[in-house]
């Protein structure tokens, strides 16, 4: 197989700015759980360096083994009890006014982490009032869901990943149908719903426009766009690096179909410029 190598845009600027070796503490000093490191993110000296991070909680174990996803997987260890007041009082200490908050799949659990998940929101709202909180879900449904909405998150995102024909090949126990329908949920119960798709895994321009329009007609409002990169050796391996120029093209290809919120380029990730992506939003809704 021919092996391919990154172009030049998707090299990456190392950044260690004044807030990195405070988020660096804060995350080590409270042993919480980050995508950054868990799911080796290439946007870490950035998003840390503006002194914030996205928090995972529920453990660093999921019990799916998604291709693409570097997070270990296995046997989760029993929940942490405290996670949701460590998460808050992390939160209170980055002085954060968008946080992002993330966890890993625990179908172990009888409820999935959904009651684990609406304490730490409202732990977290509860120490730091003015603060917008973003969550990224599982694939809760119905009353799981609804155990989350009602702890009242500010942007509630779940992501498809992909386009429909690899999501069997992909994610794991996951569906397209499925997680289309949480999207739906979400934007019917009022919430502002938002999701994330990676390219470069062997789709095609047509599937991700389909998708796009699937994802406008089921009410969500927010996407991100971004190249996949394999993060080990045991994750699916990369297809294509999508040129700047397409990521642009989806871009504005979502933006006519009526996105508030459109993060596209090749190191875009689920919660990058999470904070910056709400404020657009709200800028394009008027």
């Amino acid at each position: 197989m021919k092996i391919l190598r990154k172009p030049d845009w998707l090299k990456i600027k190392l950044e260690n700015g004044k807030n990195y070796p405070l988020v660096k503490k804060i995350v080590q000093e409270q042993q919480l759980h980050t995508i950054c490191t868990s799911g080796k993110c290439p946007n870490i000296g950035q998003c840390w360096s503006l002194g914030t991070a996205t928090l995972m909680i529920l453990g660093d174990i999921c019990t799916r083994a998604c291709k693409f996803c570097a997070t270990k997987t296995g046997k989760p260890l029993p929940l942490d009890e405290e996670e949701p007041r460590k998460i808050a009082e992390s939160i209170a200490e980055m002085k954060l006014k968008h946080c992002v908050i993330t966890s890993v799949d625990r179908d172990d659990l009888p409820d999935k982490g959904a009651a684990h998940w609406a304490k730490t929101i409202v732990a977290i709202r509860e120490k730091n009032p003015a603060i917008i909180i973003e969550v990224l879900i599982p694939d809760y449904e119905d009353e799981l869901l609804q155990i989350v909405l009602d702890a009242k998150p500010d942007i509630v995102a779940h992501n498809l990943e992909t386009v429909k024909r690899l999501t069997p090949s992909i994610r794991s126990r996951a569906s397209y149908n499925k997680s289309m329908n949480v999207l739906e949920q979400i934007a019917k119960k009022k919430f502002i719903a938002k999701t994330g798709i990676m390219v470069g895994l062997g789709e095609t321009q047509e599937e991700v426009i389909e998708l796009l329009k699937e994802v406008k007609d089921a009410g969500c409002l927010m996407i991100t766009i971004g190249q996949y990169l394999q993060p080990t050796k045991q994750n699916i391996e990369v297809a294509e690096y999508i040129h700047p120029d397409i990521f642009e093209f989806y871009k504005q290809t979502a933006l006519k179909l009526g996105f508030v919120s459109v993060e596209s380029a090749p190191l875009v990730r689920s919660s990058y410029m999470a904070e910056r992506s709400f404020l657009n939003s709200l800028i394009n809704k008027k």
